[in-house]
């Protein structure tokens, strides 16, 4: 991960730690508060974060960037087992649209 995409990771949980924390958040009925265990960098563009909550639970988070367009930053959701499941098949079926896309790069 570049430097600057660093930083901006290091921001950007800052912010995410200080909204989860807001008590009068939607969902947060035992008004947890989130503070920044571990950002662990899993490639160039996504990274685990690990929350530590005032109750002594973790909350695991994934952030990923985007590098261009409207959408272009850090971006971020808390994946379920089911998420986290469908991922594992992604990587096959993107593998096969490398392997279909292939062929066209001679046309």
């Amino acid at each position: 991960m570049n430097k600057q995409l660093a930083i901006d990771l290091d921001s950007f949980v800052s912010e995410i730690a200080q909204r989860f924390s807001r008590s009068d958040r939607e969902g947060n009925v035992n008004k947890e508060t989130f503070e920044v265990a571990e950002i662990i960098p899993t490639s160039d563009h996504t990274a685990v974060v690990l929350f530590e909550k005032n109750t002594g639970k973790r909350a695991a988070f994934f952030f990923y960037y985007i590098n261009r367009g409207m959408a272009k930053g850090w971006k971020y959701f808390v994946p379920t087992d089911s998420h986290i499941t469908g991922m594992r098949l992604f990587e096959y079926y993107k593998g096969e649209v490398e392997r279909h896309n292939y062929k066209h790069n001679f046309k």
